[in-house]
């Protein structure tokens, strides 16, 4: 049972990872353009207009992927309670492969809404 808790928590990590930051993200990314903290590529980063732009969309994506892989995180390890360790690793690491997806899908979508509205400089189309 101990272990199950542990991986229960470990697998709501990165979905509450994600609300978090994509609420933090959608209210407005960091106030600086940087190096450390945020949505950073090379078209995020070309002007301000595009930092608050990428982190907008950056943020919604992972706020609602996160509300929705929270419920969808807990169902297979309900599923498993009570069931041998094997049993409630591997089912832990099959939610948290699966969380992986939408946590790196959010660059293709951000990179694919930042090139519809801006161009390669950063001026609004």
């Amino acid at each position: 049972m101990l272990f199950w808790l542990y991986m229960f928590g470990i697998d709501l990590l990165i979905p509450l990872t994600m609300v978090g930051f994509g609420r933090r993200f959608m209210a407005g990314g960091p106030q600086e353009i940087n190096d450390l903290f945020g949505y950073r590529t090379h078209m995020s980063r070309l002007n301000r207009d595009t930092w608050d732009f990428a982190h907008r969309v950056c943020g919604r994506f992972w706020f609602i992927a996160g509300l929705i892989l929270l419920p969808l995180s807990v169902i297979p390890l309900l599923a498993v309670l009570g069931g041998d360790t094997d049993t409630v690793g591997y089912a832990g690491l099959a939610v948290c492969l699966v969380q992986l997806i939408p946590l790196l899908a959010v660059v293709p979508v951000t990179e694919s809404a930042l090139r519809k509205t801006f161009d390669e400089n950063g001026i609004r189309k």
